[in-house]
């Protein structure tokens, strides 16, 4: 393990020595706990993102309906040029 030093207010540090008692785990021990779920939690929303964007992916692709994007983005330009 890497030993690092973190800074707590003090309404974190009495709430996390009450939960130390509690559970009869040492500090460091449920610090690593909630930063291991911490992770786990933001790559599995990263996961999710990833997801939800490769299902959207083409999702208009094949259709007739939609304007020309490009033409409309050229019109858009030039009025943007010309004021």
């Amino acid at each position: 393990m890497i030993r690092t030093q973190i800074y707590l207010t003090e309404n974190e540090r009495k709430k996390l020595s009450i939960l130390c008692g509690e559970l009869g785990m040492h500090q460091s021990a449920i610090i690593r706990e909630a930063i291991d779920q911490y992770i786990e939690r933001k790559l599995i929303e990263k996961q999710n993102k990833r997801d939800a964007l490769q299902a959207a992916s083409g999702l208009w692709a094949n259709r007739k309906d939609l304007p020309d994007f490009s033409s409309l983005r050229k019109e858009f330009d030039r009025q943007k040029r010309h004021g």
